[in-house]
């Protein structure tokens, strides 16, 4: 078990290595048959091609701003209404609930449309709120909270806190909150992933360049007129934009597992 283990990380993790090492090579030695497999030394060529096709720091905050604004409202507004949906009883919740549900199966292409003209009305063409305020209460991250309180936040705890008069904002906050941590988890790194990788919506909505995220910012960088495509800066760019990622999920890795396997079907 233990070998298959190791060899399927391995198999996982190798091309992740090889990028490693693409962003350390030139062009000529990417291209090169056999592929090199050891790191190079065009590591700070690349990396002042990178710096002067596109502007890295500013893609990068840009991402970085967009995503954990994204992830930290997203993971508000899901846990109440999950936890509203859990454990309060009022007229049409199986219902109300069957509706957003059904918002799922909508796929994102078919409202594309629709939520560029709400942008635009808005005012929000070249403005970060577009990408920020309108799905930070998706239908997927409620129900996901709605689980995990039906299987983890016991009736009990809320009724003793309800009788020694604890209003209900401090019921959630300092009661469910704490108990919600690993789904926070789970959850915060998938919405984060997602936001951070999101191409479509930021190039609908941001056609300023100095408002662009990362993601758009690589396609710059491809096919270039003049020079064609760096590949050891591409490689060097997309590995600076994987390394936020892997930062989030290990940093959270403990909660994401147990967070993933605490949620069980109850409800």
């Amino acid at each position: 078990m233990y070998i298959f283990l190791i060899t399927v990380a391995v198999i996982m993790t190798f091309p992740f290595y090889i990028m490693l090492v693409m962003s350390t090579r030139t062009t000529v030695e990417i291209n090169r048959f056999p592929p090199a497999m050891f790191f190079g030394g065009n590591l700070f060529n690349n990396f002042a091609s990178m710096i002067k096709a596109v502007n890295v720091p500013q893609a990068f905050l840009n991402s970085l701003i967009i995503s954990s604004s994204f992830t930290l409202l997203s993971l508000l507004f899901c846990s109440m209404g999950g936890y509203a949906f859990a454990m309060y009883r009022f007229p049409g919740r199986k219902a109300l609930f069957a509706v957003l549900l059904g918002t799922m199966m909508i796929p994102w292409t078919a409202i594309i449309i629709p939520w560029y003209i709400m942008m635009a009305r808005f005012g929000w063409i070249n403005n970060f709120m577009a990408l920020i305020i309108p799905n930070c209460a998706s239908a997927f991250g409620i129900f996901w909270m709605r689980q995990y309180c039906f299987n983890n936040v016991p009736s009990e705890l809320l009724d003793a806190a309800k009788i020694d008069g604890c209003p209900e904002s401090l019921i959630f906050f300092k009661i469910v909150a704490p108990v919600l941590t690993p789904a926070f988890a789970a959850l915060g790194i998938m919405i984060f992933v997602g936001s951070w990788n999101n191409f479509m919506s930021p190039m609908l909505i941001l056609k300023e360049r100095a408002l662009q995220t990362l993601p758009l910012m690589l396609r710059y960088m491809v096919g270039d007129p003049r020079r064609g495509t760096d590949m050891g800066s591409l490689m060097l760019a997309n590995t600076l934009a994987v390394l936020p990622l892997l930062v989030v999920f290990l940093s959270a890795s403990k909660y994401f597992m147990s967070g993933l396997t605490a949620g069980a079907i109850k409800g």
